[in-house]
């Protein structure tokens, strides 16, 4: 048997479904065969999970994000968006890829990327989703790593990249530039 890497109270990241937190950790037996798991509560989804011990790893459970990678999250939503190319099923396909990761960084392209559109009503339903899962996720982490609310770590994920966002000039700077 490996040995255990969380105890109880620990806040973990489960790549498929985010920030959660080790309740127990239980050894059953089945089939003559004895399992021991980590017992990991996720509060926003209203769901547990038992993840075996000797497969923790192996399936990405890991410890919040260190301050490092809070720092290159931070940086890559200030960032320049990439601009979607293709065939949106593929960017889909990729951007899921990415959230379910489990990287901070790459939680943070898919929003960055995303955001561009945010208030737009013809973006479509899937890119909807995507965006908000993706948000939900990454401020999920930053809100733990930041011991702060779920709300405020959203607005700030949310103000970060809309300051860092090229000025859209509007006809009245034109009008006072040609003056």
């Amino acid at each position: 048997m490996s040995e255990l890497q969380f105890n109880k109270g620990a806040k973990v990241v489960y790549p498929a479904h985010g920030v959660g937190e080790v309740t127990g950790v239980e050894t059953q037996k089945f089939g003559g065969v004895e399992l021991t798991t980590y017992v990991v509560s996720f509060e926003r989804d209203k769901m547990t999970l038992r993840i075996p011990v000797n497969r923790a790893v192996v399936s990405g459970l890991r410890p919040l994000c260190s301050d490092k990678e809070v720092e290159r999250m931070q940086k890559t939503l200030k960032g320049r968006a990439r601009i979607g190319r293709g065939m949106w099923s593929r960017r889909a396909k990729e951007y899921e890829t990415k959230i379910n990761s489990g990287s901070i960084v790459s939680l943070a392209e898919v929003v960055r990327d995303l955001h561009k559109n945010v208030d737009d009503p013809e973006r479509s339903y899937s890119e909807r989703m995507i965006y908000e899962n993706a948000l939900s996720r990454l401020a999920s982490e930053f809100s733990a790593t930041q011991k702060i609310g779920y709300e405020e770590a959203q607005d700030m994920l949310v103000k970060t990249i809309n300051d860092n966002q090229p000025k859209k000039e509007s006809a009245n700077d034109d009008e006072e530039a040609a003056a």
